[in-house]
């Protein structure tokens, strides 16, 4: 392998098209946050509480726990390399350019823009609880369509528009639901964390584990940020700042809002409407102007999270392309690599939007980021420990909690829904051959690649 490829974008690993200084920390945090909360509790709490049951507000809390160790790895990270390709470039200094790092960003790739497509039609669910469109099954796809589209526009228009678009939405957002948190927790109902101990009863700690696998979801935009190291302003020390302050406002809105729909709801009810919990959730207390008061924001959010998403994605596709760790093919397109890149990224979503539901959309999302995320913890201490001053039990302990809760989360989609495990270990398989395959079409017989 060629000198790492570090020459294909720069030393610091920026591509051409990156606008240096062009996000501040603030802009970096809104992208942040713009993706966890478009992604995590409106898309996540219903499908948490089918899992863990009464107990799913400490399933938030718990995954934040956990992402708390992960984070501490890619904040290690970003502060050493930042770069516009984020994760794939972590794993780039890890494992060098080839298969592994091919397979590994890939997975993370992929869940990225399942995380996309999750959120849009989490944006269609909300809407069609104040537009009375049918058949759901039709619009809620067809919606998410729509809503990817617009992102594909506005990340299309630069990094400024991304950032003042997101930087409204998450003024607006983060302050909708502090306020909805703060006005749904006056009137919770004690008697509602204890009665429906069905979802926990039948699955017991192993469903409260696979409710934390699916909640380390609403955190995982937190990886968003450190797609953009080559863009903000000193990345050394503001991107790992970025993520620290990003899950820290996230995991305190999400365990307020939490306790809120479960005190305001029983489990039944929460799982019933776990699609649009939040939205049913403020319908007790505060009838249909509750309901349309929290779609707003959910429309916000969800809006938000996608271009956020579209933002990251893109970034880390035309970076994987750039490293020849993916083939690349401009089809005729116009615009540079990163405009293709975003077509991709969108074409992808707009395909997982229309052929899966919410619920499996989530578990495959869950199963690829775990096990990229494993692969980051790992490759820090294997490869990197010499060249990052870590604390080995931190990144150790980290690799044995994801092991856990995704063991757990296979285990029990083993017993619920098989079709998530097929999919997911084809999914696997089809990575893995593709990148063995398009390494050995691009090396030559001593194994250097062809750069």
């Amino acid at each position: 392998m060629s000198d790492m490829g570090h020459g294909m974008a720069g030393g610091d690993g920026e591509a051409p098209e990156d606008e240096a200084n062009s996000l501040s920390l603030f802009g970096a945090v809104s992208l942040g946050t713009g993706v966890m909360i478009g992604a995590g509790i409106f898309a996540l709490t219903g499908q948490v509480a089918a899992l863990a049951g009464d107990l799913f507000p400490i399933a938030f809390l718990a995954a934040g726990v956990i992402v708390a160790f992960s984070a501490y790895s890619y904040v290690k990270l970003s502060n050493a390399f930042p770069s516009s390709g984020g994760v794939a470039m972590f794993l780039r200094e890890a494992y060098g350019l080839g298969t592994a790092t091919g397979v590994f960003a890939l997975l993370m790739y992929v869940s990225m823009v399942i995380s996309e497509s999750l959120v849009a039609r989490t944006f269609g669910a909300y809407v069609l609880q104040i537009v009375g469109l049918t058949p759901t099954s039709f619009w809620v796809p067809a919606l998410g369509v729509a809503l990817l589209a617009v992102a594909f526009a506005v990340n299309l228009a630069g990094n400024r528009a991304v950032q003042a678009s997101q930087g409204v939405m998450a003024a607006i957002k983060v302050g909708g639901l502090a306020l909805f948190a703060i006005v749904g927790l006056w009137f919770v109902s004690s008697s509602n964390f204890t009665n429906g101990s069905t979802g926990a009863a039948a699955v017991g700690p192993g469903g409260f584990l696979a409710g934390v696998a699916l909640a380390i979801l609403a955190y995982k935009g937190f990886t968003t940020i450190t797609n953009s190291g080559g863009e903000i302003v000193d990345p050394h020390r503001n991107t790992g700042r970025a993520i620290i302050i990003s899950i820290a406002i996230s995991a305190v809105l999400y365990i307020a809002l939490a306790i809120t729909v479960a005190g305001n709801l029983s489990l039944t009810e929460i799982i019933s409407a776990q699609n649009f919990s939040l939205a049913e959730a403020a319908r007790p207390a505060f009838g249909n102007a509750g309901v349309w008061f929290t779609v707003v924001i959910a429309v916000i959010a969800t809006a938000s999270g996608v271009m956020a998403s579209v933002f990251a994605a893109s970034r880390m596709l035309a970076m994987l392309s750039r490293m020849k760790e993916v083939p690349h093919r401009h089809f005729g397109l116009p615009g540079n690599l990163r405009t293709h890149s975003m077509v991709y990224t969108v074409t992808f979503a707009m395909a997982l939007t229309i052929l899966f539901d919410l619920q499996r959309i989530a578990a495959l999302g869950a199963v690829f980021y775990l096990i990229m995320d494993i692969a980051i913890h790992w490759g820090i201490l294997r490869h990197l420990r010499d060249r990052i001053d870590i604390k080995p039990a931190i990144v150790a302990t980290a690799i044995l909690l994801d092991v856990i809760v995704l063991a757990a989360f296979l285990w029990i989609k083993a017993t619920e829904d098989v079709l998530v495990l097929i999919v997911s270990a084809l999914g696997v398989a089809l990575i893995v051959s593709g990148e063995k395959l398009f390494m050995r079409s691009h090396t030559d017989a001593s194994g250097n690649m062809d750069m």
